[in-house]
């Protein structure tokens, strides 16, 4: 299934926090995007402690009444930001990263936001969202910063045509311009023309996708830049900013690689990382 044809299902996944918000309405226009449900999956960790009979069902009660008014709440929310989306709850207990991961293997795309969810608050990006990131099944889109409403769909070229799809679909149901970015290390010793040579390559990459989504609006821009992800943040206006699963630079045996770990902690807008 490409990235926007119907059908599947769109989780948000929500904390009991008012940023919570900000992924369920991303997740919520997506989902009418692309007309199919919203799963707005909410996980809570019980106590710890060994009890049994009504005190085990008391506490229970609580955790799931709990998650009940936060669930109630985020629906509100993408009714307002999407009418008519069709929506269903989920609340699971246990530890966040660990249920997301499972659900991604039945799901089409998770949205989370930059922190919560058990994250650390004060770190540039919580540790929940980046787990997910890194180990998912499915795309996940982090949702940080501002999308600007008209502006480009900025995809990083590392040769995965996954990444391609998900971003020539995203550019055509938003009927945005796509931006193609490929960073090459050079030298002052580099011929000429290699700056064309490179725009020329990149072209020639995307010929075929190009060719398959003819309404879409591409540039192309081959990037003499040592930092994959200094060269995508440098796109503006952007409204997405969609790459690969796996960084290729030195320190790519991260959890994301380095483009993925630093655009997750400073991108101006919500980032979709493809599986």
């Amino acid at each position: 299934m490409t990235a926007n044809k119907p059908g599947g299902v769109v989780l948000a996944g929500i904390d009991e926090s008012e940023s919570a918000l900000a992924p369920v309405r991303w997740a919520a226009a997506e989902a009418r995007r692309r007309d199919c449900q919203l799963e707005l999956f909410h996980a809570g960790i019980g106590d710890t402690v060994d009890v049994s009979g009504k005190v085990a069902e008391q506490k229970a009660d609580e955790l799931f009444g709990r998650a009940h008014r936060w669930l109630t709440w985020a629906a509100e929310a993408a009714e307002n930001a999407a009418p008519g989306v069709r929506t269903q709850v989920v609340a699971r207990v246990g530890f966040a990263a660990d249920l997301l991961i499972e659900r991604s293997r039945s799901v089409s795309l998770v949205v989370l936001g930059s922190h919560g969810l058990g994250g650390l608050r004060g770190a540039a990006i919580g540790s929940v969202a980046l787990r997910v990131a890194a180990s998912a099944s499915c795309p996940v889109v982090v949702v940080r910063g501002r999308a600007v409403p008209d502006g480009a769909v900025v995809v990083g070229v590392d040769g995965d045509e996954r990444v391609l799809e998900f971003a020539f679909d995203a550019a055509a149901s938003r009927k945005a311009e796509l931006v193609a970015v490929r960073a090459w290390h050079g030298t002052p010793f580099d011929e000429p023309g290699r700056p064309a040579t490179e725009e020329r390559a990149l072209r020639e990459h995307l010929a075929a996708w190009a060719e398959k989504y003819p309404s879409v609006e591409v540039r192309t821009l081959a990037v003499r830049e040592r930092s994959a992800a200094r060269a995508l943040m440098a796109v503006e206006p952007a409204q997405l900013v969609v790459i690969g699963s796996r960084g290729r630079g030195p320190v790519a045996g991260g959890l994301l690689g380095s483009t993925g770990n630093r655009l997750l902690a400073h991108s101006a807008c919500p980032v979709a990382v493809v599986h």
